[in-house]
């Protein structure tokens, strides 16, 4: 299926739970010297102006970015990781005024250092349009591949560094990217089993949503991290998002002490009714 668009959601929930997680990821790989990829199985414009017709339709960033964005501008102290997401997005928002908001690639990208490379895949060839003209004279670090990430990302891994952060989100509106994505893990570790991967995926009625998880703990995994956040009761008739969640395989061990702090702070600021509530579980064999 390929009618979705994220521009209608950009700066939403679950991009703010996302996006935190990557930055921090990130980061984390960027401690070291040696070079890193960053892989992206479904990787979308990449950059969104939340003024524009698409992003106003429904204005979801009003209920995920903004919240936040308002604390911050207030004078409110948030944790150190919620604050380390937003300096990326003031990167893009340097007069204060909350215009543009990066998807996972732009994030990427400006935390790239110079020998750091990005992969990016998009399958939606007006998507993949728009990513080219964002990333347009970015040169050789940038690598865009016009096809499907689940598949694609076989012939790329394990990447010459051996060390990368792979990112694995679908819209999951075809009901077997839930089965495609447990795959995709499975056989990426398969490849390069010191990789970071991080699965995103939607809190939804469908069994399948509830099951992803329970699925991924069920690899081969060294070490995992699942957090969600469900930020209002689901609606009558099983219908919209109303949460998603985050599974990392082979976390950086600060990773929980760093959600512990952030996603209280997460469900006050972006909850919608008394449903709203986080997990936040980890295991190291």
């Amino acid at each position: 299926m390929l009618s979705y668009r994220h521009a209608f959601h950009a700066g939403n929930h679950a991009d703010v739970l996302k996006h935190a997680v990557v930055v921090q990821l990130l980061e984390h790989l960027a401690q070291k010297d040696k070079a890193f990829w960053y892989i992206d199985t479904h990787a979308g414009a990449g950059l969104y102006a939340l003024d524009h017709a698409y992003a106003q339709k429904k204005a979801e960033f009003e209920t995920g970015i903004a919240p936040l964005w308002r604390a911050a501008a207030s004078g409110t102290q948030l944790p150190a990781m919620l604050d380390e997401y937003l300096d990326q997005v003031r990167a893009l928002n340097p007069d204060g005024n909350l215009r543009h908001y990066p998807g996972s690639p732009w994030l990427a990208w400006q935390m790239l250092r110079e020998h750091d490379r990005l992969r990016l895949f998009e399958l939606h060839s007006t998507e993949i349009q728009v990513l080219r003209d964002n990333f347009r004279g970015a040169g050789r670090r940038v690598m865009l591949y016009d096809g499907d990430g689940f598949g694609g990302i076989k012939a790329i891994l394990p990447p010459p560094p051996r060390r990368a952060l792979v990112l694995v989100d679908p819209s999951y509106e075809d009901k077997q990217d839930y089965a495609r994505t447990v795959q995709t893990i499975r056989d990426g570790l398969e490849r390069f089993a010191t990789g970071v991967y991080a699965v995103w995926y939607p809190q939804v009625q469908r069994r399948e949503s509830a099951q992803l998880s329970v699925q991924l703990k069920g690899l081969p995994l060294k070490s995992w991290l699942h957090v969600t956040l469900t930020v209002r009761h689901p609606v009558e008739g099983g219908l919209g998002l109303h949460g998603s969640g985050m599974f990392i395989v082979n976390p950086p061990w600060r990773l929980k002490e760093s959600l512990q702090q952030a996603m209280p702070v997460l469900t006050d600021l972006l909850g919608q009714d008394d449903g709203a509530r986080f997990t936040l579980e980890a295991e190291e064999n």
